[in-house]
């Protein structure tokens, strides 16, 4: 089973995860859904590398870390891929107080998640997501969520 969920790039991980406040293992079940651990995973909308970032979003956190070395063609390298993802990933843990809200944002942006919880349709109580409208952020969330238990039920007694 360890061999489904591995702890690649740990050293890149437990640096950029502590920096950032996150669970060590949320960020290895990002990375698991993500590209299952591929440096040169690319989706078909654009997305790339390890944390899969889309351009737009690299431009974004680019600016907010004041890092003008960095070009898009890096999100293929593990450290700067990790290094952005988990800014990202720490940046939206500060904005939303639920980790599914997190993890809805990081894969269908924070607008949606701040509009769907202004909504009482989908937030009963404005913090937590009684509902996800888009299925495949829905389907997202629970992958995020398995994930996370299942590295937390493989390593974190060891």
């Amino acid at each position: 089973m360890m061999a489904l969920y591995p702890l690649k790039y740990s050293d890149y991980v437990e640096k950029y995860a502590s920096e950032n406040g996150l669970d060590k293992y949320f960020v290895y079940a990002v990375i698991k859904t993500e590209s299952d651990f591929k440096t040169d995973a690319r989706s078909n909308v654009g997305a790339r590398g390890l944390m899969q970032i889309m351009e737009e979003t690299f431009d974004w956190i680019k600016y907010k870390k004041g890092d003008s070395d960095t070009v898009y063609y890096d999100m293929y390298s593990a450290e700067k891929n990790i290094e952005y993802g988990c800014w990202l990933l720490g940046f939206l843990c500060r904005e939303f107080e639920d980790a599914d809200c997190v993890a809805a944002a990081y894969h269908a942006g924070r607008t949606n998640v701040n509009n769907w919880l202004s909504d009482r349709q989908y937030s009963s109580d404005g913090k937590h997501l009684d509902h996800i409208p888009i299925s495949d952020t829905a389907h997202y969330v629970d992958k995020i969520n398995f994930t996370m238990k299942t590295y937390l039920s493989l390593y974190s007694a060891k």
